[in-house]
């Protein structure tokens, strides 16, 4: 009998967590994060509801496991190239020397000592005895919330979103190593310090020894089909790490956001990502978040009436923490984003729910403050968001740039197909060279900028380097490829080198470069149109636009594409998926995530671009 209320438990919970989402999306609530709705949902069935869950060992197990695999993600979500990055292109309007990683940790200092200071008033007025604990949680900032959010207003490329971004990272970071601190003073066991010492020496030595191993070919083999030995790694090394932790006398979270940590160090594939996403947030995590739900009891809660003083000073606390630290940010940014930025980063959520369990496992906290902590966090997350969105201005989507270095037959045409689809193109050139320049004239508005000699300081002056793509066209390899390590020094990543010679191709491929023959490139077309005839079309319709589009919209996940009902003329020449390269027919099926190179007229493939990436 007790197995079978278990099963049935698990099976409400796990329902619950598919219906979710789905309910959002139909009932256009897409504004709340689902994490937030789940904690609802939790409440709603949970003690505070109708009370139809059960505690088993069964739920607490998968629950745990939900938070382990939720401090990991949050691990692998920390961008070690946006912390060493100098942010976007470097040029802000109001300082050039801008650094978006400087100002990020001055904002975040601003944001802990006030929140020290807040949680001292908090101690005096005798609504916590904790303030260090509440500094961390006051602190603490939801990388889950602020993420998703930038990424769908098109901010994590800008200077604006990468220091949002920031911030996010490094109280994550900074809070979780923290509260692991913390926890030991409070056991009052100065071993433990030497412990969390060799924690982290043990997350070095797990790197380095782990990408050093992954290089032979036999992981690569056997990361696929019904091996995935990627996966199985992942999951033995979180574990390792917990035991290990829990080994030490440190809490399992921190060994999990240190596993975390190793797999982003590795750059693990975004097909990877999405597999270890798909694990955590469509199975564990959700879970995990329910049954905090399950477990608030707001009945008792509101019976204590210090809670209705406690919850709204704990809500506005955690804004007024932001809002006066972020305005350092004024001198680079409107008003707007200013006060908009501070609004998004009270988003706080996962760290706050976990450290307030565990808070309440060591007799720390109350049930009842553990469960204002939580309420309030799910405030944070339902309101700033929405007002983030409607206080900051949408930007307006720029056209991308491209510069060209290197005029001839090859690169000129390319710039004017560029130009007449909407691209920002600069085209430089040798001022001898061989180029019909009252063809440039007749069909673009920009000039050719010709140059005495094409070097890096006379590009410089022109802001050839101030770009999104970068094609190095020149019939010189050895120039090429000392222009695009100049320019990957300047951080632009999209770089594409001409470059004849093939003992160079291996070399630069590896070092993250596109490089392209057209030797080559010809020898290529000939055999794709014997093996693939459609994709001649790209070389006989030269009005045709050529765009890559990314599937977001879950309509159209798992729909074959013969029941697309907006293709038009469109032809979808090749699927990327999880790194691999598919050519489709029309019984294929897309895949959200999908990455599609389309073909055809300019007013197809944009609509084909706003239905899919809706």
């Amino acid at each position: 009998m007790m197995e079978e209320q278990s099963i049935l438990s698990l099976m409400i919970v796990v329902t619950i967590a598919f219906m979710v989402p789905i309910l959002l999306h139909r009932l256009k609530l897409d504004f709340i994060p689902v994490v937030v709705a789940e904690i609802i949902a939790g409440i709603i069935i949970g003690k505070s509801g109708f009370n139809i869950i059960s505690e088993d060992p069964w739920l607490d197990l998968l629950s745990l496991l939900g938070l382990i695999f939720l401090m990991f993600l949050s691990g692998v979500e920390i961008d070690f190239r946006a912390l060493r990055s100098s942010g976007g292109n470097g040029k802000q309007d109001k300082n050039k020397a801008y650094n978006p990683f400087v100002a990020s940790t001055a904002v975040f200092i601003g944001i802990f000592i006030l929140g020290f200071v807040l949680s001292l008033g908090l101690q005096a007025f005798g609504l916590i005895d904790n303030p260090f604990l509440m500094t961390l949680i006051i602190s603490t900032i939801s990388l889950g919330v602020v993420l998703p959010v930038l990424k769908e207003r098109k901010l994590t490329e800008t200077a604006y979103g990468q220091t949002i971004l920031l911030i996010a990272i490094i109280s994550d970071v900074a809070t979780m190593v923290l509260l692991a601190g913390y926890i030991m003073y409070v056991d009052q066991n100065t071993m433990k310090l030497f412990f969390i010492i060799l924690l982290f020496i043990l997350v070095f030595v797990s790197y380095r020894f782990i990408l050093y191993y992954f290089k032979f070919k036999i992981f690569e083999h056997l990361s696929s089909g019904t091996v995935q030995l990627g996966t199985r790694g992942v999951f033995a090394l979180i574990l390792v790490f917990v035991v290990v932790s829990e080994s030490m006398g440190v809490k399992s979270i921190l060994g999990a956001f240190l596993a975390g940590v190793i797999v982003s160090l590795l750059a693990p594939s975004k097909g990877f990502m999405r597999q270890l996403d798909s694990f955590g947030y469509g199975f564990f995590i959700p879970i995990f978040f329910v049954m905090v739900g399950v477990e608030i009891d707001l009945w008792s809660l509101f019976a204590d009436a210090s809670m209705f003083v406690l919850i709204p000073v704990l809500f506005v606390m955690l804004y007024v923490s932001k809002m006066i630290p972020i305005l350092y940010l004024r001198k680079w940014f409107s008003f707007h984003e200013t006060i908009g930025a501070g609004v998004l980063l009270t988003s706080t959520l996962s760290l706050v729910v976990a450290a307030a369990a565990i808070a309440l496992e060591m007799g720390l906290i109350s049930e009842n403050m553990n469960g204002a902590l939580v309420l309030v966090a799910v405030m944070t997350c339902l309101l700033s968001p929405v007002v983030f969105n409607r206080w900051v201005p949408k930007t307006e989507e720029k056209p991308t740039r491209v510069t060209i270095i290197g005029a001839n037959k090859l690169t000129l045409p390319v710039s004017i197909d560029f130009e007449q689809d909407g691209y920002d193109v600069k085209l430089f050139g040798r001022a001898q060279s061989k180029v019909a320049l009252t063809v440039t004239a007749e069909q673009v508005d920009f000039p050719l900028i010709e140059l005495d000699s094409i070097t890096e300081q006379k590009l410089e002056e022109y802001d050839a380097f101030d770009t999104d793509f970068l094609i190095l066209g020149t019939s010189y390899d050895e120039l090429n490829i000392q222009l695009a390590h100049y320019a990957r020094e300047k951080g632009i990543k999209n770089i594409i080198i001409h470059v004849e010679e093939p003992k160079h191709h291996a070399a630069l491929t590896k070092e993250g470069y596109t490089v392209f023959s057209t030797l080559f490139a010809s020898r290529t077309l000939l055999k794709t149109l014997v093996l693939q005839p459609k994709v001649g079309r790209l070389t006989s319709q030269h009005h045709n636009w050529v765009r890559e589009i990314v599937v977001t919209n879950m309509n159209y996940n798992d729909l074959p594409i013969r029941r697309l009902p907006f293709v038009g003329d469109a032809l979808i020449l090749y699927i990327i998926r999880d790194e691999t390269y598919l050519v489709p027919d029309g019984d294929t099926p897309l895949k959200v995530g999908d990455r599609l190179l389309i073909s055809g007229q300019k007013d197809n493939v944009k609509r084909m671009r706003k239905e899919l990436e809706a």
